[in-house]
């Protein structure tokens, strides 16, 4: 009893601390990530594993990138990008990342929907679908962020049982660490399709507009006297600047606490995505399941380590992480057109405060549950919608690259080497996956 305690203790303790880095991390294992992930391990076994030990430096590289941007200018993407950048590269990047926001949304809707129909067959899932936008826009509106995550973090831990799955299923570790360590590539359009797919959900864009404001307005909250000297430049008689060397420590102080955040955040999503395909890889694929199409199938991953609860905890995770990221991606979209509109914006203000900003989310999350009338199965959107991403990702990426490198906008902090190598790789790596895709679709 002692040591289960002192183990709660320490969990609440890890928990509570969970910042900007942390929850962007959490929100990356999103219900698309679970699908992209089930069906990776489903259709093609272990070969996919080495894309966890891949993606984490890239996915961790572009969000310190985007991390920093927000530290330093104290205000969200879309600003920086107003600012300092043509008007067009705006609208473009409005264009690139909006439709597949909403795509995101309402496949996260559909497949809480669909998980919650598991644990109560009889309620059609449309009704679930409803019922928990509603519930979504009720928190939103009436709640900080941050007391919504304090809730929702603790469903998030029922992931964690996909770490125990290859321990009841009992795989071949050797071919484990094999397909960890030594990348398997084939050049057909489902394998291609695949790759995308999980580059697109573990470096997805909306979560990038989000690390920059979370950055932005953590820093603004946590001590704004003290966080505006250090920023602020001393100015010489003779006009030339120099930055106090005390408010420079401060900031690099600042910027290496932000990066043990952020590695941390993509370090906890890279370990749930590695076991959720591992899980599915021996306990679906060796089955002979190899195609996910309903929730039901993807369920049936925690089945050796969790039996009957199996679908009651794949529920509570899918619908623990839709919970947690739907704000995210509503609140995501909703920045990016009112820091267009130079609205009012902030998920701490009240309703009344930021009408405009509450009224975008509204609309953001009826256009994602109106997806639910496609007749698309939930599965199959969340999958699509990550698809999605891989394909508009490099814009974004190298949009924030620029802004990483810009002096003017970043003044001494801008990108080190490490932070270019791991940009410009992700930047390559997700083009060329882009551009396979599109030419298997024609060949």
């Amino acid at each position: 009893m002692g040591r289960s305690s002192g183990f709660l203790a320490k969990t609440k303790k890890i928990l509570k601390v969970l910042g900007p880095g942390l929850i962007t991390g959490a929100s990356d294992d999103d219900p698309s990530g679970i699908a992209t992930y089930s069906q990776a391990g489903a259709q093609f076994g272990l070969k996919t594993l080495w894309t966890a030990l891949i993606t984490f430096p890239l996915m961790a590289g572009i969000q310190e990138m985007c991390a920093r941007i927000g530290l330093v200018t104290t205000v969200g993407l879309t600003t920086t990008l107003k600012r300092h950048y043509p008007k067009w590269l705006l609208y473009l990047m409005m264009v690139f990342s909006i439709p597949a926001i909403i795509l995101n949304i309402g496949a996260d809707i559909a497949g809480m929907g669909a998980v919650a129909n598991l644990i109560f067959p009889s309620i059609k899932p449309m009704v679930f679908s409803v019922a928990f936008t509603l519930i979504l826009f009720i928190l939103i509106v009436f709640l900080p962020y941050e007391k919504i995550v304090t809730f929702l973090k603790y469903l998030c831990l029922s992931m964690f049982l996909y770490i125990a799955v290859p321990f009841f299923t009992h795989p071949d570790w050797t071919q484990v660490l094999r397909n960890t360590f030594i990348p398997t590539l084939r050049f057909d359009k489902d394998f291609i399709e695949i790759l995308v797919a999980i580059l697109g959900t573990t470096i997805s864009p909306y979560l990038f507009f989000w690390q920059v404001t979370m950055e932005a307005e953590d820093v603004k909250h946590a001590n704004a006297k003290q966080l505006i000297l250090a920023r602020r430049k001393l100015i010489r008689p003779n006009g030339k600047e120099h930055p106090d060397k005390r408010e420079q420590s401060f900031v690099i102080r600042l910027i290496k606490k932000m990066q043990l955040d952020v590695n941390s955040g993509m370090l906890l999503s890279s370990i749930v995505m590695f076991f959720i395909i591992l899980a599915t890889g021996t306990a679906l694929n060796l089955h002979g399941i190899k195609h996910i199409d309903t929730v039901e199938q993807a369920a049936k991953a925690l089945e050796p380590v969790a039996g009957k609860a199996s679908y009651l905890l794949f529920a509570l995770g899918v619908i623990g992480t839709g919970m947690l990221a739907i704000p995210v991606l509503t609140g995501s979209l909703s920045y990016i057109v009112a820091e267009t509109f130079g609205w009012r914006a902030s998920l701490n203000k009240k309703y009344w405060q930021a009408k405009r900003f509450y009224f975008v989310i509204l609309v953001s999350l009826l256009a994602g549950l109106s997806i639910n009338y496609i007749g698309l199965s939930p599965i199959k959107a969340l999958f699509y919608t990550a698809i999605l991403y891989g394909l508009t990702c490099p814009i974004l990426i190298a949009i924030v690259l620029h802004i990483g490198n810009n002096k003017k906008i970043m003044n001494q902090y801008t990108n080190s080497t490490l932070s270019n190598t791991l940009g410009f790789l992700t930047l390559i790596i997700m083009t060329a996956a882009a551009a396979s895709l599109i030419y298997f679709q024609f060949v």
